[in-house]
């Protein structure tokens, strides 16, 4: 950390800033924070265009990746954990059956699963993006990119995945899971399988969807059904591949 507290190291994107260099805020912050004076009149605008070679940029990478799979989970996950165990198996797993693993590219469940791909001699993607407390993308990622946006990447996370394996996680795992079943229920994607992994994590959200949601009327009976939750690497895999055959994909 520098004299004022600030870390001293952050990458934005494609740029790499050290010691004084580094910005108090992130670059989705200055994006999202309320405008002030006039200011935002004349920097929005031009902002639109770093938007803009953010998706030409991830585009560009990932148009040939073939079949991928993303998978969520916690970046807090320690490497003792039998969690991160279970992911270093699904990313090796996805790489036997011919998947490219796609995460956020950072540490814990994400790490696991780059790992596991990496190892099997698989495609590991990892997908970062500028945060106040993490750093550069896992030493296991193949093929990497840094994002300044976050909606830049979730688009990408969308795009090139035929399938979705979510490892128990925080807030950020859940934003990832509720997206996707938001936009499978409301058909803007193509439905695609969307696993749960372990049931010891998720049985209660499970519960409290059947319990109070469906139960009271805010989702159907079919929105209950847009998931699969699983305990076995061999199960989450054969759910896909599956799919995939069914589909032609």
């Amino acid at each position: 950390m520098g004299k004022k507290g600030k870390k001293s190291f952050r990458q934005q994107g494609p740029v790499i800033r050290r010691r004084e260099q580094v910005q108090d805020t992130t670059t989705d912050q200055r994006l999202l924070q309320g405008r002030r004076g006039e200011d935002w009149l004349h920097a929005d605008p031009w902002r639109v265009m770093r938007i803009q070679a953010e998706f030409v940029e991830g585009f560009g990478t990932l148009a040939e990746l073939g079949r991928g799979v993303s998978v969520f989970g916690s970046a807090r996950t320690p490497k003792d954990h039998p969690m991160y165990a279970e992911a270093v198996r699904l990313g090796a797993a996805l790489a036997e059956a011919g998947y490219a693993t796609i995460t956020g590219g950072g540490p814990g469940i994400m790490e696991a699963a780059n790992k596991g791909a990496a190892e099997a001699d698989g495609v590991s993607v990892g997908l970062g993006i500028e945060l106040p407390f993490e750093d550069q993308l896992n030493k296991h990622v193949t093929l990497g990119i840094n994002f300044r946006y976050f909606f830049v990447r979730k688009v990408m996370f969308l795009k090139y995945a035929q399938g979705f394996v979510v490892m128990p996680g925080g807030l950020g795992t859940l934003d990832e899971l509720f997206e996707a079943l938001t936009l499978v229920q409301t058909r803007k994607i193509t439905s695609f399988p969307i696993i749960l992994f372990g049931h010891d994590y998720w049985d209660g959200l499970l519960d409290w969807l059947n319990d109070h949601m469906l139960a009271e009327g805010y989702i159907s009976p079919g929105d209950v059904e847009l998931f699969h939750v699983v305990d076995d690497v061999d199960e989450a895999v054969a759910i896909i591949v599956e799919h995939g055959r069914r589909n032609g994909l």
